[in-house]
């Protein structure tokens, strides 16, 4: 059993925590971080750390190296069928009778029944509808035949015994008639293999036997002469003793025929339970289906949802960390039950229907901010922890040279470097060559390995970047940008696109940007700074979040204002 199936049967609420599209060390760090100490604080649901992209070469080096697995990737936290309440409508078995169905169906309130195998394999549906024109549409005498009744079911509905003949046969030749005239008249109308409704009189059922009927079935609990029996196992047909009267038997007949004669077999509208609501609401209100089955991944049943059920969808719980920006969460964000936001960059565009936790402190790192909130919580940070957050503070702060870079996130990771047993600038070292060799990965992979997006006063831009400690790869990673960002920019929904080529040990980088306005817009955000071929050099700027972004917004702001 999958871990989020157990939670949810124990009745435990699980809350997805997770980062940004096009995550960094910091958003993946950060979200198995915070996962666990929510964990330790809050047993009664289950924090589950998810990712919103691809993990880079940098991340996975830290997850590899503190033994962790990678997060599960959450492209989408919109409503699914399994938030729904799910109907737990037991199946039944194609061969029942359609009257155990009906009684089936009142004792648990419902109006459709789902037709299944041992395996729990879906073959049909049967609705109250259906048992109603099984009563009231049809008037065909052979229908029960035609279904392939099943004896037991006739025995079932008519509460009655197999005095001749196999019980677990089928009657499945002939018409049902009612014996009610003398036997010189029933010649008339009896033919080979019918099932015939009779009473006590000894020369009705003789004739009904030497005319070949099928089967006689007896009525008012009448007893059947051993001669009867005799001769009706001669003939090969099968006796019924009911103590129902004939119209009574006449009736209900119809009602012992199988259910998988009425049930709508083809063209099944089933769903899965990790389909979206989005996907399948317009579905279920271009239909007239009073109840849709859902499925497991292994296509077995599992119950039934109605339209009333999206009604009362439970929004998924999710904790974002790294970020507020809409453009930056995952999918279908509008529709999740946004439970608390623990961030270090500037208030973005997320909106909350309710008031909810919201932690944002000008600092270098998310993981400092969940550093503290360890201490505050009075919660040991295990070693392998420790190393995570450590390597989440020396990404996000290049190794404290950012201009984000603040005492308490040097401070965070000297004490998280001891509890790791970790020479921090040693592993900053290793782990920023994991992440800048890129020999292997495609222009278009490394320029959103590390991208943002972000919009001021209706200007769209995109900005990627890359850090490393070798200006030679860095010089060949520039080699190889220009070329794809002069194709593709074209093609891309943004206005301008940056790609920041960042050397960690000179604090410089070196930006490609692309766009109708963008070296008027560097320009103009980094005064004195000129843009030549679609180039500049931008000293002592390392910071997309703290230098970059708001310079540039700044100038965007500017030039909207201008008269």
């Amino acid at each position: 059993m999958k871990a989020e199936d157990k939670n949810a049967k124990e009745g435990r609420r699980t809350v997805c925590v997770v980062g940004h599209k096009n995550p960094d060390t910091d958003s993946i760090c950060s979200a198995i971080s915070y996962a666990y100490l929510k964990n330790q604080i809050d047993p009664d649901r289950n924090y589950r750390p998810c990712r919103a992209g691809q993990v880079s070469p940098e991340t996975q080096y830290v997850l590899d190296q503190f033994g962790f697995e990678t997060p599960s990737y959450l492209t989408n936290i919109g409503t699914r069928v399994k938030d729904l309440e799910i109907r737990k409508t037991e199946g039944v078995r194609g061969n029942i009778s359609v009257r155990k169905a009906w009684i089936r169906m009142r004792e648990k309130n419902v109006v459709t029944l789902p037709i299944t195998d041992d395996n729990d394999k879906l073959h049909g549906l049967i609705t109250i509808n259906d048992i109603a024109k099984s009563y009231m549409d049809e008037s065909d005498s052979a229908i029960v035949a035609k279904a392939q009744t099943p004896y037991a079911n006739i025995l079932e509905t008519l509460n009655a015994t197999m005095v001749v003949g196999d019980p677990t046969g089928n009657f499945d030749s002939g018409k049902v008639v009612i014996a009610a005239a003398n036997p010189d008249v029933m010649e008339d109308y009896i033919d080979q293999g019918d099932m015939v409704i009779l009473g006590n009189r000894y020369e009705s059922q003789l004739c009904a036997i030497e005319m070949d009927a099928g089967c006689i079935v007896v009525c008012l609990g009448t007893p059947v002469s051993k001669t009867i029996q005799l001769l009706a196992g001669e003939h090969g047909c099968a006796v019924i003793a009911t103590p129902m009267d004939t119209y009574e038997v006449a009736r209900l007949i119809n009602q012992s025929m199988p259910v998988s004669f009425f049930m709508t077999s083809e063209n099944l509208i089933t769903f899965h339970r990790d389909d979206y609501t989005d996907d399948i609401k317009d579905i279920m209100s271009s239909l007239r289906f009073r109840d849709f089955p859902i499925l497991d991944k292994k296509d077995h049943y599992i119950g039934t949802i109605s339209r009333r059920n999206l009604l009362n969808a439970r929004k998924r719980g999710i904790i974002l960390v790294d970020h507020n920006e809409i453009e930056q969460a995952v999918d279908n964000i509008r529709d999740a039950d946004i439970m608390e936001i623990i961030d270090h960059h500037k208030v973005g565009s997320i909106e909350t229907m309710n008031p909810v936790y919201f932690r944002n402190e000008p600092v270098g790192c998310t993981g400092t901010i969940i550093w503290q909130m360890f201490h505050e919580n009075k919660v040991d940070i295990p070693k392998n922890i420790a190393g995570l957050l450590c390597s989440a503070i020396l990404s996000d702060t290049l190794m404290y040279r950012s201009p984000t870079a603040t005492p308490l996130d040097k401070m965070a990771a000297e004490e998280l470097a001891g509890i790791a047993g970790i020479d921090p600038l040693a592993h900053a070292k290793k782990m920023f060559s994991a992440g800048s060799d890129l020999a292997n990965k495609t222009p278009e992979e490394i320029y959103y390995q590390d991208f943002k997006k972000f919009e001021s006063n209706g200007i769209g831009f995109g900005i990627g970047q890359i850090t490393s400690l070798d200006q030679k790869e860095l010089d060949d990673i520039e080699r190889r940008m220009k070329p794809y960002l002069e194709q593709t920019y074209n093609k891309r929904d943004l206005d301008v696109m940056i790609f920041m080529i960042t050397n960690i040990l000179t604090e410089s980088s070196r930006i490609l940007c692309y766009g109708d306005t963008a070296a008027e817009l560097v320009e103009n955000a980094f005064p004195g700074v000129s843009v030549s071929d679609n180039e500049a050099v931008l000293s002592k700027v390392v910071s997309r979040k703290k230098q970059m972004v708001p310079a540039l917004m700044e100038a965007i702001s500017r030039s909207n204002n201008e008269i």
